[in-house]
């Protein structure tokens, strides 16, 4: 099962619109961790073995500069409404599942 870590500025709904895929979701808010870094974000993202859902660019530039083998989707999409975030993802899905499945570091959602 997929494990995904989504960043403070995306909503709770898109862990319910992961869960109904068959991946578990963890929003950095319940994990205590919106106050948090992004380096303390992306190490715990490492221990736990989960892909980042972010829209913070700071996190795709992590990617080439750390070791750590985290995952980043990066949703470059702007600032929208719920369905139109879950909208983009349910487009998107196939892509980015197919892309983890091959290893990728870096996901770039447009």
């Amino acid at each position: 099962m997929r494990l995904f870590l989504i960043d403070n500025q995306l909503p709770a709904t898109l862990g319910r619109w992961l869960e109904e895929r068959g991946c578990a979701a963890q929003h950095v808010l319940a994990l205590d961790l919106a106050q948090s870094s992004d380096a303390e974000i992306w190490l715990h993202a490492a221990r736990s073995g989960a892909a980042i859902i972010t829209k913070d660019e700071d996190f795709a530039r992590m990617t080439l500069l750390r070791s750590e083998p985290v995952a980043v989707i990066w949703l470059r999409i702007g600032n929208c409404r719920t369905a139109a975030l879950l909208a983009t993802m349910e487009r998107a899905w196939p892509s980015i599942t197919q892309q983890l499945d091959c290893g990728a570091r870096l996901i770039e959602v447009c």
